[in-house]
């Protein structure tokens, strides 16, 4: 089984996916998702409680956006040379340490230091996001045979969509996981030691090692890309981070258990319809793979959902009402479109190079939450919820402008066998 296995990061001739190794990848995914989910939920809500300002919330997670940059610029340049087994495992270990440490703090330390060792630990918990999805999606890249466009974007969708779910489903469990297992109970048996046991180590190992030099892209398909996606998801993070949660908290009135509840279920609705998205869009694209133009018409499509919001809120309409509704159509468009562009990463990458491409691509997703996080704190403090949102219509603009510019994709399998995630 393991020589069998280790064959599919050489060749990509295999005429079926490994569905066995997909599993298991994704299956480590999950797991890491879980408390990626929860761990981000519980600290937000509880540093809101004890009374920090929007700033101030936003900050306790830039480290964790900016070292996602870091690690996707370099981790790719690793998984290349020592296969991605490796840096999906690293990223596991890093998170159970992070949220060993998180759980050290002591509420007798005053806000600079408390600020200061939230930020560290989120710093190494954003390096271990960032290996463990870099890794899951360039697996997927070499586990589909080559040509299969249409499967491509159906597991790539599958494992996106999933694991946005359980992300919802972390808000719901994190809790319980903490106190009942503990976070390194729960890691290590639901992915590290069966992810050492059946992952081959060659999965995602590029044939030529790739000098350090290289981790920067030299395609122009995932160059423009990578500036489509850091705009699409400044879009998100500049209300959706720190804007919506204390909007849901403070102008509607919602208690921590509602405001947790509905982000969770909005992740799982939005993680459903990322799995579902080859059979949604199997019309507008008449069976073929999605293209750039359809990245585009998205990225326009989710400007112009989000201008709504802000709209109503302005002509007095209920800001329940107004907020909730968007955030229904925010969440559909936004995940067809994340689909898309997770699908046109891998398909503008090369096999033997997929690592890189993809480290170079969540370089720039990371980039993009980065500069929304922030944003999400500042233009809600200075201008409330409606900057917030104004914000959003314009990153959401320029990420449908910039794939305008894609390069067209050759598919040489039709799309029209696609069955989301049935």
């Amino acid at each position: 089984m393991r020589a069998d296995a280790r064959s599919l990061g050489a060749s990509s001739a295999a005429p079926t996916i490994s569905i066995r190794n997909y599993v298991t990848v994704t299956a480590a995914y999950w797991a890491f998702t879980l408390t990626d989910g929860a761990l981000r939920m519980l600290v937000l809500l509880h540093f809101n409680q004890l009374g920090y300002t929007p700033v101030q919330l936003a900050f306790l997670f830039l480290l964790y956006e900016f070292f996602g940059i870091v690690t996707n610029l370099v981790g790719g340049w690793i998984a290349s040379r020592t296969g991605v087994r490796f840096t999906l495992v690293l990223g596991l270990v890093l998170q159970v340490i992070a949220l060993g440490l998180l759980a050290l703090l002591n509420r007798g330390w005053g806000m600079a230091l408390s600020v200061a060792y939230v930020m560290g630990c989120q710093a190494l918990s954003g390096i271990a996001k960032d290996l463990t999805k870099m890794s899951a999606k360039s697996a997927v890249k070499v586990l589909v045979p080559s040509g299969d466009d249409s499967g491509l974007f159906k597991w790539v969708a599958l494992l996106t969509g999933s694991k946005n779910a359980l992300k919802g489903a972390g808000f719901f469990v994190g809790g319980f996981l903490l106190a009942a297992f503990g976070f390194r109970g729960a890691l290590v048996t639901m992915a590290l030691g069966v992810l050492v046991v059946l992952l081959p180590g060659t999965i995602g190992q590029a044939k030529k090692k790739p000098r350090f030099a290289g981790i920067l892209s030299n395609s122009s398909g995932i160059n423009r890309l990578s500036l489509a996606r850091f705009a699409l998801f400044a879009a998100r993070d500049v209300w959706f981070v720190v804007s919506v949660p204390i909007f849901l908290a403070s102008v509607l009135g919602w208690s921590f258990t509602q405001v947790g509840g509905f982000m969770a279920l909005w992740i799982i609705a939005y993680g459903s319809v990322q799995s579902a998205s080859p059979v949604l869009l199997a019309k507008a694209t008449y069976g073929r793979a999605p293209g750039p133009a359809l990245a585009s018409a998205l990225g326009l499509g989710l400007a112009a959902v989000t201008a709504l919001i802000p709209l109503g809120l302005r002509f007095n309409l209920s800001p329940a009402v107004t907020m909730l509704g968007g955030l229904v159509l925010f969440g559909i468009v936004f995940a067809l479109n994340s689909s898309v562009h997770s699908y046109l990463v891998l398909a503008y990458s090369e096999a033997d190079r997929v690592s890189l491409s993809v480290g170079f691509y969540y370089m720039a997703n990371a980039c993009g939450r980065l500069v929304g996080t922030l944003l999400s704190g500042v233009l809600y403090q200075l201008a409330g919820v409606s900057a917030s949102l104004w914000g959003a219509v314009a990153l959401a603009a320029a990420a449908g402008i910039g794939a305008m510019f894609l390069p067209p994709v050759t598919a040489e399998v039709g799309w029209a066998g696609a069955k989301g995630d049935d």
